[in-house]
C-alpha cells in the first residue's frame, strides 16, 4: 500500500511551484483574492485544470447542512486553502481538515502569501481522525 502522505506527490509539488512563482514575482502584502487570481493564472500556465469558489456542501446524517467554497480545487484531487496571514493559526489549519473531513478529496495544501517567506502545510483526509 501506497504511504498516504505521498498520495499525489508530484502534484503537490507542481502546484507549490506555482506557488513560489507568485510569491516571487508578487512578494508579500496582497489580498488573498490577488493570491488566488494569480495562482490560478500560474495553474493553467502549467497545464493543470483549476477552479476557484468551488462550493462544496457539507452533510449531516445525509443531509445538506452548509455549504463551503474552496479558495482552489486542482486537478479535481487537491484543495488549496489560501491565506494572506502574518502565519499559519491553528483555525486555518482546522478550516482545511475540516474541507477534507467534508468532501472525497483527500489532500488538501494550506498556503499562505502572508509572510515574506511562502508557508505551506500538506494534509491528507486519511491522516485524521
Amino acid at each position: 500500500m501506497k504511504n498516504p502522505c505521498l498520495l499525489y506527490q508530484e502534484l503537490t509539488e507542481n502546484i507549490l511551484g506555482a506557488c513560489f512563482e507568485v510569491m516571487n514575482e508578487l512578494g508579500a502584502g496582497f489580498l488573498e483574492s490577488v493570491y488566488e487570481q494569480a495562482l490560478l493564472i500560474a495553474l493553467r500556465g502549467r497545464g493543470l485544470s483549476a477552479q476557484s469558489q468551488v462550493p462544496i456542501s457539507v452533510q449531516f446524517r445525509r443531509e445538506k447542512i452548509g455549504e463551503f467554497f474552496a479558495d482552489i480545487l486542482v486537478e479535481r484531487k487537491v484543495i488549496l486553502e489560501l491565506k494572506a496571514a502574518k502565519s499559519i493559526a491553528p483555525e486555518h489549519q482546522a478550516q482545511i481538515i475540516n474541507y477534507l473531513k467534508a468532501t472525497r478529496i483527500e489532500v488538501g495544501l494550506l498556503i499562505n502569501f502572508g509572510p515574506a517567506k511562502l508557508d505551506y502545510r500538506r494534509f491528507h483526509r486519511k491522516g485524521l481522525s
